[in-house]
């Protein structure tokens, strides 16, 4: 541990934060982590367990005075996107993150930071170490696997708690206090490939969208910027109309939960179309620069020689390949009639790969209206349908469904206007939390989310404020003493 955070207070906040960025903790290699937070309980001399899919329950007896009081849970997730600039030489499998100070901002060296959600983490941890605190009696969750689909929450062990009320650490905007979220589910659609050999007198090209800013497929999808994946669906299908060419190999995307910055495809064509290939190139930056300029400024169109392939996919899959990319819905689909400018429906293309003999298109559906959410993987399966592809679905989360009774709400913005002197903003995102799993599994539960500024997340630009880091955990621990 580098000791970057050491002179930041408060110090046990800033100290665990940079601990648990030592430990690597993508999603599906939480086991590391998981651990790390039981022998730290054990050294507590705290209760502890960890289930089947390393999901850790640490609980907290209450100090003195609060011994009467229901108990707390305390929720955060374990895992973080893995996401790093094309230049970046980390090994999210085995290396820690390399964290840096810029003005009031942490940051990662060229990678995603994981404030989402190791902020949650570090004031766990803090709080459980921290013998002067006042509190109910407290128990912490540490979900795994959130950022994929959300099974920690999934497999959720309700019976080894006993509170009610949950508060959700796992939000980006400090004084906004969260009361609802969406559902979401992933749907894959799989093409059967079938490869031709490359016909004499072709050359190749590798065709690359980049620089696009990304972002939260939940949290920034109503930003509306690019989609490196659907751009590129647009160049090939004007290619198509000018010259004739077939795909030697597409790649785009690494999260389904993340709005995909970069997409490459590499194509054969006759070297005689050349002049075409790259005028339609041009044509295409151009244009996007001038749709997209107020919201991904910095949109990059490269087309440059490839080395030499033996076979090429089929120009009758190629065809069907672009036509996906044509027709799949993407980005916002619809508004909230509640909430204004909340967003209540979306999709994200988020990765395209080759595995053998198929290209699978993985998408990010979400909507805090259940019926929406299927009408959308209704359509997915339909194109599936349409083009002989297989299609399957996994990792459907509920949405948190908001309440109009709440005790520990009307505790948080009554505090929070006592503290600070103005309103918090009540309001739904359109990012999943697992506040859904919560609200389902814990027969009245009351949960409030809130958290401090941070933005970027699921990119390698994610930072989180010092101070708000800071003024959120003094929050938070107020609130604890005001909750008996």
């Amino acid at each position: 541990m580098s000791g970057v955070l050491q002179n930041l207070n408060p110090k046990d906040v800033f100290h665990y934060f940079e601990l648990i960025s030592s430990i690597p903790r993508g999603s599906g290699n939480e086991k590391a982590i998981s651990d790390f937070m039981v022998n730290f309980a054990k050294e507590q001399g705290l209760w502890v367990m960890q289930d089947e899919v390393n999901n850790v329950y640490i609980k907290k007896p209450a100090s003195l005075g609060y011994e009467h009081c229901s108990p707390v849970i305390l929720q955060g997730h374990l895992d973080m996107v893995c996401e790093k600039n094309s230049d970046s030489q980390h090994d999210f499998l085995s290396e820690g993150l390399e964290l840096m100070i810029e003005g009031d901002y942490i940051k990662a060296k060229g990678t995603t930071l994981g404030a989402d959600n190791g902020v949650a983490l570090a004031y766990q941890m803090a709080i459980l170490a921290d013998k002067s605190l006042k509190h109910p009696p407290l128990e912490i969750v540490m979900t795994t696997d959130e950022e994929r689909g959300m099974t920690g929450a999934e497999y959720l062990h309700a019976e080894y708690l006993e509170g009610k009320t949950v508060i959700n650490l796992d939000t980006e905007l400090e004084g906004e206090f969260l009361v609802s979220n969406a559902g979401g589910i992933r749907a894959n659609l799989e093409l059967g490939l079938e490869y031709e050999p490359v016909k004499e007198g072709q050359s190749f090209y590798n065709i690359k969208v980049s620089r696009l800013l990304g972002g939260h497929s939940g949290a920034d999808i109503h930003l509306e910027r690019a989609n490196a994946h659907i751009l590129m669906g647009r160049i090939l299908n004007e290619l198509r109309k000018n010259i004739s060419f077939s795909i030697g190999h597409l790649i785009g995307g690494s999260k389904d939960n993340v709005i995909t910055r970069e997409c490459t495809v590499t194509i054969a064509c006759l070297k005689k179309e050349e002049s075409d290939l790259f005028s339609v190139i041009s044509k295409m930056q151009d244009l996007f620069k001038t749709e997209y300029f107020a919201v991904d400024p910095n949109i990059t169109v490269e087309v440059t020689p490839a080395e030499n392939i033996k076979q090429c996919i089929s120009q009758r899959i190629t065809s069907k390949i672009i036509d996906i990319l044509i027709l799949i819905p993407n980005g916002v689909i619809g508004y909230s009639h509640s909430i204004e400018d909340l967003v209540e429906t979306s999709l994200n293309l988020g990765i395209i790969q080759i595995d053998s003999d198929k290209m699978i298109f993985s998408s990010a559906i979400r909507s805090s209206i259940p019926s929406k959410k299927y009408e959308l993987v209704d359509k997915i399966e339909a194109l599936a349908n349409l083009l002989d592809a297989k299609f399957s679905k996994r990792a459907d989360y509920p949405a948190w469904v908001y309440q109009k009774d709440s005790k520990v709400r009307e505790i948080c913005i009554n505090l929070y206007k006592e503290m600070y002197g103005k309103e918090p903003k009540v309001t739904a995102i359109h990012a999943g939390l697992e506040c859904g799993y919560f609200a389902k599994k814990i027969k009245g539960a009351d949960i409030i989310a809130f958290g401090p500024d941070m933005s970027g997340i699921h990119s390698p630009d994610e930072k989180v404020s010092i101070s708000s880091m800071a003024r959120v955990y003094e929050y938070l621990k107020v609130l604890l003493e005001n909750l008996r």
